[in-house]
Parts: C-alpha cells; structure tokens; sequence
C-alpha cells in the first residue's frame, strides 16, 4: 500500500516561544519525508527529540513573527510490530488524565463482563460508537472520558479516550495514538486508541471514520496529553492555519471484529 500524507501549519508567535511540533510519522525504515520550519521566511531548524514508540518532537525556539512548518512524507508497506515490554503494558493499565479508568470501572464491568480479546474490542468500539454523537465544536481542550460520556458527544479524540478508560478498566492495556487517516472526510489529524490483545497492539477507532489499515502513527503516548500536534512553551503563539492532507492507493473495507494492527 502507497500512502503520501502532509501537513501545514501557521502560528502566529507574538512572544518568543518554544513550539513543539508532532506531525511527522513515528520513525520507521520506509519512511521518505521533507520538512521545512521558517519564520518571517528565515529558515528555523528545529530540534529533533525522539519520543515513545518511534514519536519525534520537532522543537523550534521561534522568535515573534509568523512561524511556518511545513511536512511531505511517503510510505509503502507496513510497520514492523511494535516491541512490547512489561513496565510499558503495566504502565497503559493505568488512569491517566483524560481516561479515567477508576471512575468507569463499574460501568465498563456491567457492560462488558465476561468478554475478551477481539470479542471485547469490537464490543467496546460498537458500544462508545452508538452512544456518542460526532459533533465537531462539541467538547473542550480539558474534557476526559467521563465528561465525553455524560455529553455523549465529542470528536475523535474524545471517542479514543473513552475506549481507552473502558479498556484499561477491564485490566487491558489501552492508549493513544494521534494518526494521519486516508479516507477521513473531513481530513484532519485523527485519534484512535490502541490496545493490547492476543499477543499485539490492535487499533480500535470507535468514529469509523476511516479503515483502520490505513492508518499512519505520528504520536503515542497515555492519552491528548502526549499526542498533541503543538504545543507552546515560555511564550505566546497562536495556530492560525492548519491544512492535512492523507491520501492511500487504496481504501479497503474495514470490520471491527478484525483486529487490525497499525501499519
């Protein structure tokens, strides 16, 4: 599968700032990629910090002036399985911020009891899909996975957080990724959770909003928090224009009794 994916981003930086940038794909051996960073059409080499699970931060030390980061890449094939290690699955058992596990433990329990593996991530994708309405606009930069489901409503992230809580309830390691998504209409950056049965990491997508075999990892990380796609520091800056571009060869059916891995 040929997948080309892109994305450009405009800030507005009105105080020097540190802005963390995570929109390249995580590292892998395909991978044929560009990116330029510029302010004021200065060329401002970023810094490169490697993340978790093949994550890169590009991080820009911008001065005030208009900052533009611009990112092609090109992939065939697919990523090799992900290593597993004990501290990491144990590590993604865990509450965290936006997926609070402990607070729907009961509800996950009454749902699900008694389901495992692919039965309990289709189950958990078909269950958080039919009770929440995708409604961009509809959830804050702050709201977790019980506030998703007392809304019942939220985007993609917000489906990915709630799958993430229900799934590490049930003593299955669960987390984030932010992926760029061929076939999402309309494109943006997309969130998917990724949980760990039968021996690998398997995406759940709870929005069906794109097939998951398509998908493309950028940033993994315990939920939002770790995934962001910027992030200023020790100043002032402003996203004033994001454009993504994820485009596949092909776009093939997509069944969520499948598990699928990241690829």
């Amino acid at each position: 599968m040929l997948r080309h994916v892109a994305a450009t981003l405009v800030l507005d930086v009105q105080r020097a700032a540190t802005v963390v940038v995570q929109i390249s794909l995580a590292a892998r051996a395909d991978l044929v990629e560009t990116m330029e960073v510029s302010v004021d059409g200065r060329p401002a080499g970023p810094r490169v910090v490697a993340g978790p699970h093949g994550t890169r931060m590009h991080v820009v030390d911008a001065d005030p002036g208009r900052l533009l980061v611009t990112y092609v890449a090109e992939v065939r094939g697919l990523a090799p399985r992900p290593p597993v290690d004990e501290a990491e699955l144990l590590g993604y058992l865990r509450p965290s911020r936006y997926c609070e596990s402990d607070t729907l433990g009961p509800t996950a329990r009454a749902e699900f009891a008694g389901l495992v593996g692919v039965d309990l991530l289709a189950a958990v994708s078909s269950w958080v899909g039919t009770r929440l309405a995708y409604v961009p606009g509809s959830s804050g930069p702050t709201d977790g996975a019980v506030r998703t489901l007392l809304a019942r409503q939220g985007v993609c992230r917000d489906y990915a957080h709630l799958v993430v809580a229900l799934l590490r309830a049930l003593d299955v390691p669960a987390r984030l990724v932010a992926v760029y998504a061929p076939g999402l209409a309309p494109m943006d950056f997309h969130a998917v959770a990724e949980a760990y049965v039968s021996g690998g990491w398997h995406v759940v997508d709870a929005t069906t909003l794109a097939p998951r075999s398509t998908l493309l990892r950028i940033a993994t990380g315990r939920d939002a928090s770790d995934t962001a796609f910027v992030s200023v520091h020790h100043g002032l800056a402003t996203l004033d224009h994001l454009e993504v571009t994820a485009v596949a060869d092909t776009l093939p059916d997509d069944d969520v009794r499948t598990l699928v891995d990241l690829a």
